[in-house]
C-alpha cells in the first residue's frame, strides 16, 4: 500500500498546522473483507483532517493512492432508488437549461456503473464515461454505455480532446473529493471544456458538515472537503468561474456548482453564487476559530452513542445496522464497535453481501436476515437515505422495533 504524506494543501500549496478533527487510527472504508481475510491483519491508517488557513480547504494529512483503492470499487450507484431518481431530475433540467440535443456530447468523469449517463443516452444524446473502476465501468458498459476506464487529470482530458472532440457539458458528481491532484483535475475540466460549454460536479457541503456534525463522510477515500469558498479559489486558479450554485439535499446537504471558462461572457456569476458566499462568511467559513471548535463537539457524539449502544445491552436489546455505506465504517470505527454491540449489517448490494466490515468485522448480509432475527433497533448507518431505508424496512414496526440514526445526533423513531 502505497502512503502520500501531505505537509502542504492540496490546493494552493501553504503548510498545514491546523486540526480539524482526528479520528485516530482506521482502515480504508471501502475495504470490505472476504471470510479468507478474517484472519488476516488489516492495514490501519491515520484519519487525521487539517484545515488550510490560507484557502480554508478541509483535507487528510495521510491517504491511500487513488489506484489503491479505485482500482476494485464495491459501491455501485444503482443500488439506490433516491439516488437514481436524483440522476433523472438532474438530466431533465441541465438538457432543457442548456438545449442540448443530439449534436451535444456529455461526458461524466467516475461515471460509475451508468446509473446517470443512462438518462441521456434515452434522450439519444451522445455521451461518454470515465471511471478508475474497471469492474463498476464494465457494469455500464453492458447497459449500451461508451467508458474508458481510466482516472481523469490533464493527461487524460487531452487525449480525449484528441480522439473525440471538446465537450458541452462534463459532470463530476461526487468524485472532487477523491482526487489528491486538485489542480491536475480541474486543469483537466479546463482542457475539456467547449469555450461556451458548462461544468456542474456535486459534493457534500462543508457548512452541513459541520453544523451537522457530519464527521462520518470523512474517511481515507475523501481527501478533501469543500466550502464555495475554497471551491471558487480553486477554480479560479485554472480560468474557470462558478457561475451558479445550487444547495441540494443529497448526502446529507451537498453543492451543485455551475462552471464556465472565465472569458465565457454569456454565463455571468449569479446572484445565488454571492448570497451563498455571504452565508458561509457568517457561518465562520473564514473564520480558522470555527473549524478548531470541531474536534470536541465530535468526542460529545462519540460518548452519546456508546451510551445509547451499552443501554440497549444492558437491556438485552438486539441492535443491527442497515446498509454497509463507508460513512458508516467509519463511525463504527471512530467509536470501537463491533459485534459485541452490533451483531450484523444488512445491504441490498449483492457485492456487499456475504463480505465484513471493515476494522469491526460486523457480518453482511442480504436484508432478508432482518425478518428472520426480528430485532429491537435497526441502525441506519446511510443516514443520509434514512427517508428511503425506513420506508422500505417500515416491516420492523410489527414487533415494535426501531429505526435509529446517530448523526446529526442520535435520534430514535
Amino acid at each position: 500500500m502505497t502512503i502520500i504524506r501531505t505537509a502542504s494543501c492540496r490546493s494552493c500549496g501553504a503548510t498545514l498546522r491546523d486540526t480539524f478533527v482526528n479520528l485516530g487510527m482506521s482502515p480504508l472504508a471501502n475495504s470490505y473483507l472476504t471470510v479468507e481475510q478474517l484472519n488476516e491483519t488489516e492495514p490501519l491508517y491515520p484519519l487525521h483532517a487539517y484545515v488550510c488557513a490560507a484557502c480554508f480547504l478541509v483535507q487528510l494529512e495521510a491517504v491511500a493512492t487513488p489506484e489503491d483503492i479505485f482500482s476494485e470499487y464495491a459501491y455501485f450507484s444503482s443500488y439506490s432508488d433516491s439516488w437514481l431518481e436524483h440522476a433523472r431530475l438532474y438530466s431533465d433540467a441541465v438538457v432543457e437549461r442548456f438545449g442540448l440535443t443530439d449534436k451535444s456530447w456529455v461526458v461524466e468523469i467516475a461515471s460509475n456503473d451508468g446509473y446517470l449517463l443512462q438518462f441521456f443516452v434515452s434522450r439519444e444524446i451522445q455521451v461518454l464515461g470515465i471511471e478508475p473502476a474497471a469492474n463498476v465501468a464494465q457494469a455500464a458498459v453492458q447497459k449500451g454505455i461508451p467508458t474508458m476506464v481510466r482516472f481523469f487529470g490533464a493527461d487524460t482530458a487531452h487525449n480525449v480532446v484528441k480522439q473525440h472532440k471538446q465537450a458541452d457539458l462534463i459532470i463530476a458528481n461526487n468524485v472532487l473529493a477523491h482526487v489528491p491532484d486538485l489542480n491536475g483535475f480541474v486543469r483537466g475540466i479546463k482542457l475539456l471544456l467547449h469555450k461556451r460549454g458548462v461544468s456542474t460536479l456535486e459534493f457534500p457541503h462543508l457548512i452541513r458538515l459541520m453544523e451537522e456534525n457530519q464527521f462520518d463522510t470523512i474517511y481515507h477515500e475523501h481527501f478533501s472537503y469543500f466550502s464555495l469558498v475554497a471551491i471558487r479559489q480553486l477554480f479560479s486558479r485554472h480560468g474557470l468561474k462558478v457561475f451558479d450554485v445550487d444547495q441540494l439535499t443529497t448526502h446529507g446537504g451537498s453543492l451543485r456548482i455551475y462552471a464556465a471558462h472565465e472569458e465565457d461572457e454569456s454565463k455571468p456569476v449569479g446572484e445565488r453564487v454571492h448570497e451563498l458566499l455571504l452565508r458561509e462568511e457568517q457561518a465562520g467559513i473564514t473564520d480558522l476559530r470555527r473549524y478548531l471548535a470541531f474536534d470536541e463537539q465530535v468526542k460529545e457524539t462519540k460518548a452519546k452513542f456508546l451510551e445509547f449502544l451499552m443501554g440497549a445491552k444492558g437491556e438485552h436489546k438486539s441492535v443491527v445496522g442497515y446498509g454497509a455505506p463507508a460513512k458508516g465504517n467509519t463511525l463504527l470505527n471512530y467509536c470501537g464497535v463491533g459485534k459485541d454491540l452490533i451483531a450484523y449489517t444488512v445491504d441490498r448490494s449483492p457485492h456487499k453481501q456475504g463480505r465484513f466490515l471493515p476494522g469491526t468485522r460486523i457480518p453482511i448480509y442480504s436484508p432478508d436476515r432482518i425478518m428472520e432475527t426480528k430485532p429491537d433497533y435497526l441502525l441506519v448507518l446511510p443516514w443520509n437515505l434514512k427517508d428511503e431505508i425506513m420506508d422500505q424496512m417500515r416491516c420492523i414496526r410489527e414487533w415494535n422495533g426501531r429505526f435509529v440514526v446517530p448523526i446529526p445526533e442520535l435520534r430514535l423513531y
